[in-house]
């Protein structure tokens, strides 16, 4: 149902979350991720229009989250990089549904209402915790750590 980019927009909020404030490159996240280096500088420049991510140039530049790991929502994310299919009347135009939807698209859109709900409830941060539940004892997916901040 999520398309890859998406996935990809995911994974990079969750390593972003896990570097702090610390400014991360691209191709540093696209390495620990697991994603194609050009395919992730899109993503992350589409997250940056969105205002998920700020983006900064320079030596010390790279990525960053804008949003609190806390407050931000996969949902955001979603959102960020291709927004969930919404069906509001029948995408067949059958005369005879006069506007409503038919039982198949009753189903799929009740399916999409579902995504969205558990999208909206789960923050980033969420994502980050060893455990999540239902999941009981299955680790969540971990990329290399984040680099290390240097010592103050």
């Amino acid at each position: 149902m999520l398309s890859r980019t998406t996935e990809y927009a995911l994974r990079a909020a969750i390593y972003l979350a896990k570097a702090g404030d610390e400014n991360t490159t691209a191709q540093a996240i696209a390495s620990a991720t697991i994603v194609p280096e050009g395919y992730m500088s899109k993503v992350l420049n589409t997250l940056a229009r969105a205002g998920v991510v700020t983006s900064r140039r320079g030596p010390t530049g790279g990525f960053s989250l804008a949003i609190d790991p806390k407050n931000l929502t996969m949902l955001e994310v979603v959102e960020a990089v291709e927004p969930l299919p919404r069906i509001k009347s029948c995408p067949l135009d059958i005369a005879e549904h006069d506007g409503a939807l038919c039982p198949l698209h009753a189903v799929l859109a009740e399916l999409v209402d579902g995504v969205e709900a558990r999208l909206i409830s789960t923050t980033i941060a969420d994502l980050l915790q060893e455990q999540i539940q239902p999941l009981g004892d299955i680790p969540r997916c971990d990329f290399p750590p984040s680099p290390k901040k240097p010592e103050e």
